[in-house]
């Protein structure tokens, strides 16, 4: 009888990788940083090579990535959620949206196969940044007690239920939504990457030892591999248009 023993790697070992450059130093570089630079990097040069190419008529390759970006933006974002006034965020929302699809991206590219949002620094810094901008938005908007006054007890809500909402408002804008925000993205990505690391060891494995069975696991790892795509542009685009609602929302007592 044929026995062998599936050998899962520790969790450690798909999310935290070695120092590359610089290693131990408070600069040290690994895959991580790598993705979230690629990212940078892809994103700057989409809009960039678009922005000289805008002279021809009928967009072509790379601008046209770009126009449809944008497009996107702000007709499923910014007009859905903050209307005309929203425009001016566009792209600040646009650029947010790219950065995360890309950096999540990377998780279905062979031989990197990891997505950089699977570890948390970067969702709960960008998490802060929207946190700090909707706030001040709402207190330029709405002056400091009036954004205070209009998010802590809400127009409509009847006073002997302020007792209830009031501190459920509080928790709720100014603590949890950051960390709501970051979770979201992160625990998404963490358990996908896991799903597509299961179903590449049990394929992996099964091959190896002359199974048939090898075929299953790989019909998933195939199919996982499609929706995981599908996971990473829908993260990125539920991080972007949450922060077009939570900045709108600042924007006027009504919202």
């Amino acid at each position: 009888m044929n026995v062998f023993a599936l050998e899962f790697p520790p969790v450690s070992h798909l999310f935290e990788w070695p120092d590359i450059i610089f290693s131990g130093s408070l600069f040290a570089v690994n895959k991580t940083v790598l993705i979230y630079l690629a990212a940078v990097l892809i994103t700057s040069a989409i809009f960039l090579t678009a922005g000289r190419q805008r002279g021809s008529l009928v967009p072509v390759g790379v601008q046209h990535v770009a126009e449809s970006g944008v497009t996107f933006v702000e007709e499923s974002v910014v007009m859905e959620t903050m209307g005309p006034e929203g425009k001016k965020y566009l792209p600040f929302l646009t650029t947010m949206f790219f950065f995360i699809l890309f950096s999540n991206i990377f998780e279905v590219v062979p031989g990197i196969q990891f997505p950089a949002n699977s570890r948390m620094a970067v969702p709960i810094t960008l998490a802060l940044v929207v946190w700090v901008i909707y706030n001040f938005v709402g207190i330029r908007s709405q002056g400091f007690f009036g954004y205070l006054k209009n998010s802590l007890f809400p127009p409509g809500v009847p006073k002997a239920l302020y007792l209830i909402v009031t501190p459920i408002e509080l928790v709720s804008t100014f603590v949890v939504r950051p960390f709501s925000l970051a979770i979201r993205l992160w625990a998404n990505m963490v358990a996908g990457h896991l799903l597509l690391v299961t179903f590449a060891i049990l394929t992996h494995t099964l091959w190896n030892n002359g199974y048939v069975g090898a075929a299953a696991p790989f019909a998933m790892l195939v199919l996982m591999t499609g929706f995981e795509i599908l996971v990473s542009v829908l993260q990125a685009f539920i991080f972007t248009i949450l922060t077009a609602v939570y900045i709108g929302g600042s924007m006027h007592a009504e919202h």
